[in-house]
């Protein structure tokens, strides 16, 4: 009797009409890998990653094309507002859309985020001036929060088994995203003077050169939306007086502890409230991660705009093309990163001197084009080489100062990996 008083009584309760209890229970059934969660995931998180590099590898014409910028050296500074606007929407929404994805559900934050990519990033390939790209690009990421909600859908949509697996999947589809982005955007663009033979420069592709890479783009974004409205809503929507009845159950049946355990579940409820930006273990670790990913974002769009420039101010006079498959290929690497070397590396260094190796190699790599007595080279193949040559007069100091800038960023990203700033 004294074990079977000891059972808890309901061990554990779905709820009728609950998405997430349907959700549940479904994982309960499943066996096996569920290929067709992983696909939709994959997808979803594909079209939200397309769009961000997409641009890089025709920015740098498009803003020349706006004829915006008096002279050429002034293209980088404005084809920066229109790289930044994207980011600068979503760090003002990122937020809002995850209170919106824990009230209202993952899948309308899910389905609101494709279908924005579906006309904010067409609306952007058919921009007439600056400012017209500026405000579609800001739109696009202000509307476009589902990457922190996919995150938790991808925890929430499968068994413990296979949530590191839906995670992955999320990084896989970021990584491909990285790659497949800037390879359409570069030998996509300007299709009138590339493939004449195919478009006209009296068609719509002729009057607006960068029209093709965002249709492209807007077109799958409209196929992973019809498709997301068939998956299931993973957030749990409970009745409050059926819970408040089973808590009154529970509590009766465990006797004199009733008491006791609501006064603990209580507790438990007013921790929960309590704010985040009092956990510095966790602020810390995202402080990190966003020194991290401002130099990774700012290098490559930096990037993109130095080589596309001219010789004669410093630039590399790379085409779209060129551009395009340099990012493609970095987006390659770290896709076979990702897949391969990171989990052993992980095992055995551990997160955070793995992420202290990274930054002292991007470090590295980002010297190399500080150095005023060397200069990168044409193309052999499909890919780049680098060529040792004596740049004297051609070689601008800004091009040192930029870069320079872009490792200061990365040195204090390494230095907040120790202690006392990051807590281990």
């Amino acid at each position: 009797m004294a074990e079977e008083h000891g059972q808890p009584l309901l061990q554990k309760e779905f709820y009728e009409d609950c998405p997430g209890c349907k959700v549940d229970q479904q994982k309960e059934l499943e066996r096996g890998i569920p290929i067709k969660k992983l696909v939709s995931i994959w997808i979803v998180v594909l079209c939200t990653a397309l769009p961000i590099s997409s641009l890089f590898p025709f920015l740098y014409f498009m803003i020349r094309d706006f004829h915006i910028a008096e002279t050429e050296e002034d293209i980088g500074y404005y084809a920066g507002y229109v790289g930044a606007s994207f980011m600068i929407g979503r760090a003002l929404t990122s937020v809002a859309w995850g209170l919106v994805a824990d009230r209202y559900g993952r899948k309308p934050v899910i389905i609101i985020g494709t279908f924005t990519v579906v006309i904010f990033n067409t609306l952007f390939g058919l921009s007439v001036n600056y400012w017209m790209a500026i405000c579609t690009r800001f739109l696009l990421g202000s509307f476009n929060g589902l990457l922190g909600p996919i995150k938790a859908y991808a925890c929430e949509i499968f068994n413990k088994e296979y949530q590191a697996l839906g995670l992955s999947t999320v990084s896989t589809a970021w990584g491909i995203g990285l790659i497949i982005g800037p390879a359409l955007g570069g030998f996509l663009a300007q299709p009138a003077e590339k493939y004449p033979a195919i478009f006209s420069k009296d068609s719509i592709f002729g009057r607006f050169p960068y029209f093709l890479p965002c249709l492209s783009i807007s077109i799958f974004a409209l196929v992973v939306t019809i498709v997301s409205f068939r998956l299931p809503e993973t957030l749990h929507v409970h009745n409050k007086s059926c819970e408040d009845s089973i808590e009154a159950l529970e509590a009766a049946s465990c006797g004199s502890n009733g008491k006791e355990k609501t006064q603990d579940f209580e507790g438990t409820k007013s921790t929960s409230k309590t704010s985040l930006l009092k956990n510095w273990p966790l602020m810390s670790s995202i402080i990190v991660y966003c020194v991290f990913s401002l130099h990774d974002m700012a290098y490559t769009e930096i990037f993109s705009l130095w080589a596309e420039s001219p010789r004669k101010n410093g630039g590399l006079s790379y085409t779209s093309d060129n551009v395009g498959v340099v990012l493609a290929v970095t987006g390659f690497s770290l896709l076979v990163f990702q897949l391969s070397l990171y989990p052993v590396m992980n095992r055995i260094f551990g997160p955070i001197v793995l992420a202290r190796i990274a930054g002292v190699s991007s470090i590295i790599s980002t010297s190399i084009d500080m150095l005023p007595l060397f200069d990168h080279a044409n193309w052999i193949q499909p890919l780049t080489v680098v060529k040792l040559r004596f740049r004297s007069k051609e070689y601008i100091i800004c091009d040192q100062m930029v870069f320079f800038l872009l490792n200061v960023i990365e040195v204090i990203g390494v230095l907040m990996t120790f202690k006392p700033f990051l807590a281990q």
